[in-house]
């Protein structure tokens, strides 16, 4: 989909507050109620707006211990990547799972309580998981950045 200045006008709105209603969008980008829904919903159709969503704040919830984990797998054990997989579907304290490139198979972001419970989630459920050979831990000390906007990356179409 090419994205113009109006859409890209419209985006960084609903970056910053995706509750607006269309008036108070349309408003906002100088457009008819009626010309904003219809760009917000080709967007929409299109996958560019891929989902709205609540931000939650994981340390007003009690959770104030974030790592992120390195894993490296065992290869010769069958079907270490769909146990992997499978498992961590089990784990609500693994809040984003990446597969990548390098010394390690995935990259983990964990957040719990504290870290008696980020240890016993590691021994006692990631170290026991079929095929998990080791793994290295970070612990986050401070967040700089998050969710930054995509929208500085988008080149406009001629």
């Amino acid at each position: 989909m090419d994205i113009d200045l109006t859409d890209l006008r419209i985006l960084r709105h609903l970056e910053k507050n995706a509750k607006t209603t269309n008036q108070e969008l349309a408003d906002a980008v100088n457009l008819s109620a009626s010309a904003c829904f219809r760009r917000v919903k080709l967007m929409e159709d299109a996958g560019v707006i891929a989902g709205y969503r609540c931000a939650i704040s994981a340390k007003e919830c009690g959770l104030e211990f974030e790592a992120i984990v390195h894993v490296s797998m065992r290869h010769d054990v069958d079907r270490w990547h769909e146990n992997f997989v499978q498992a961590l579907g089990r784990w609500p304290e693994v809040v984003e799972a990446r597969i990548v490139t390098g010394s390690t198979n995935y990259v983990l972001t964990v957040r719990t309580r504290n870290l008696d419970h980020y240890s016993d989630f590691v021994q006692n459920q990631l170290h026991k998981a079929p095929g998990v050979m080791s793994t290295n831990s970070n612990i986050v000390l401070a967040t700089l950045k998050r969710d930054g906007s995509l929208l500085d990356l988008i080149k406009l179409s001629s």
